[in-house]
């Protein structure tokens, strides 16, 4: 059982926090490339482990994340005009550049020198695969830039996505590791989605008989989930915890691989991102159609900038009873992404995890508690973050049939490698 206290460590993530900490010595998805689309566009809003942040890019096209609100009387600078390098703040002028630096104070004389002086928090940033990743932690353990599979594909090789969630980053991380609520929340939705259907790991993920097997490595977790397949075979998949927050899904064959990265804005709200990968061959124009309308594992939002997805908790996710009653929706939810959403954040904003009854299943959610417990323990005597070098991430999901008296793990272990240009390992 988890303990009040340690539910405590593993779900508060502002500054100072143990688990705070620990975030911070990662490179961070703070905005898609997208959202800042040239020189001198509008200012973003950005939230990350409980602190507000805007992000813009300067008249040089260099990135800035820095302190939300201006040094003088904290009026948010998402009002600010973005220009001649720098966003100046329209109440009193006070401008400062991409490194939060303040570069005019318009109502002071300049030999005081006091812009000098003044400087907001700012973070690093750089842009890869389509994301502006920033970096919140201390400049002496600034780790290698990511080194994700999915984010060194060609662009027409990866579709991004993002949605809000209202819930704890954890809760929403735990659904990405836990493989045996596939059988029961999404078994209607592998027979339709067409990411999913017409798969031999399609049928058979719909088995409610789940064994687990989970190998610990440097940078999280290959876990493993059998389930009974033709005789004399089990149906294996392998899904990737990659520290801190990212969760890479099963593949099936024919079909493009798809992750999660479960990021905190705040402890009750999570940005949850979403990548679909090929390493062979561009995503064809029937995948990127599909998940453009919030079908396979993303989600249609709302298009004003929030990133809420249209079937939320104030709709009830567009619950429909009578095809649950049916069976097209197990939970009468529909979308793959939604149907998690809906339950975690049924939970409430962060579960009390002292009140829960674990089984079996449970195991790799239970392993990795104490991975996260023991990671941020381990900063504190001066240890580092684990799974920031790029071996750690160059890490692939898989699944496959496997002879019953077949060793699991050396299968398990060849298959997660990345190799350049060649397929996944998936049924």
């Amino acid at each position: 059982m988890t303990t009040e206290a340690e539910n405590k460590i593993l779900t508060r993530t502002g500054p100072g926090t143990p688990m705070g900490e620990l975030l911070r010595r990662y490179w961070i998805p703070a905005l898609m490339s997208e959202e800042l689309p040239g020189p001198d566009c509008p200012p973003v809003r950005v939230s990350l482990l409980c602190e507000k942040l805007i992000a813009f890019r300067d008249s040089q096209g260099r990135l800035g994340l820095i302190d939300e609100f201006c040094a003088h009387r904290r009026v948010s600078l998402w009002f600010g005009r973005n220009e001649e390098n720098g966003l100046r703040c329209p109440y009193h002028g006070w401008k400062f550049d991409h490194t939060g630096q303040c570069l005019e104070v318009p109502s002071e004389r300049t030999e005081t020198g006091l812009a000098r002086r003044v400087k907001l928090k700012g973070y690093p940033c750089v842009e890869r695969g389509g994301v502006i990743w920033a970096y919140m932690g201390p400049a002496e353990h600034r780790p290698p830039d990511p080194a994700f599979e999915w984010c060194t594909l060609p662009a027409g090789q990866r579709y991004l996505s993002k949605r809000w969630q209202r819930s704890n980053w954890l809760q929403a991380f735990e659904g990405g590791i836990d493989s045996s609520h596939v059988s029961w929340l999404h078994r209607g939705e592998l027979n339709i989605d067409p990411l999913h259907r017409n798969t031999t790991g399609a049928k058979f993920a719909k088995s409610t008989h789940t064994i687990f097997d989970v190998i610990e490595a440097s940078g999280g977790m290959i876990i493993g989930a059998r389930r009974d397949a033709d005789p004399g075979f089990h149906y294996w998949r392998i899904t990737q915890w990659l520290m801190p927050w990212y969760t890479l899904i099963p593949p099936y064959a024919g079909h493009a691989a798809n992750g999660h990265g479960w990021v905190p804005m705040d402890d009750e709200n999570c940005m949850a991102w979403t990548m679909t990968f090929h390493p062979q061959r561009a995503l064809t124009e029937e995948e990127l159609a599909a998940m453009r309308t919030g079908q396979g594992v993303h989600v249609e939002v709302i298009p004003d900038g929030s990133f809420l997805p249209v079937m939320n908790a104030g709709n009830d996710y567009l619950m429909d009873r009578a095809a649950q009653k049916a069976g097209h929706y197990y939970s009468g939810v529909k979308s793959i992404a939604i149907q998690d959403a809906s339950v975690q954040e049924s939970m409430g904003p962060i579960v009390d995890r002292s009140k829960e009854i674990l089984v079996s299943t449970d195991k790799a959610i239970i392993m990795a508690r104490q991975r996260l417990l023991k990671s941020a323990q381990s900063l504190d005597e001066g240890k580092p973050a684990p799974g920031v070098d790029e071996a750690s991430q160059q890490m692939r999901s898989a699944s496959f049939l496997l002879p019953v008296d077949a060793n699991f793990r050396d299968k398990a272990l060849e298959a997660v490698k990345v190799r350049e240009g060649e397929p996944f390992v998936a049924v």
